[in-house]
């Protein structure tokens, strides 16, 4: 595995680890600031209204899990083709179990870290399963 794969690898589990902490701001420093999220049902959407989206979720507790399948590093660009499993709970209310794949693109910035880019997010509701 190379140095920039373990990067990416890191990165992933510093953002799914701070996102179960509720840890916005370093969430938020995972990403460039022209990040683009794509998800079904509503139109691509930045970082200001990721921050505001997780603000609005602050009550409710998260666990999940991501399991990277796929990560292919080309120079600056590399993208990650990643299956999450989640559970969010509200304040007093049942859990709610999501799952699906994502498709990622980051970009080695400046400073020489990785950030996300760019993600096609397809993580819906799974009556399934429970992380």
């Amino acid at each position: 595995m190379s140095e920039d794969e373990r990067a990416i690898r890191e990165l992933v589990d510093t953002w799914m680890r701070a996102s179960m902490d509720g840890d916005l701001q370093t969430v938020l420093d995972l990403m460039c600031e022209d990040v683009i999220f794509m998800t079904p049902g509503r139109p691509p959407f930045g970082k200001s209204e990721f921050a505001a989206d997780s603000r609005s979720m602050q009550k409710m507790q998260l666990q999940g899990r991501a399991d990277i399948r796929e990560c292919q590093v080309n120079g600056d660009w590399a993208y990650l083709r990643n299956y999450l499993s989640m559970t969010l709970t509200p304040e007093g209310g049942a859990p709610i179990a999501l799952s699906g794949w994502t498709l990622t693109i980051l970009r080695k910035e400046a400073d020489g870290k990785w950030r996300l880019a760019r993600d096609a997010n397809f993580v819906a509701k799974d009556e399934a399963a429970i992380v």
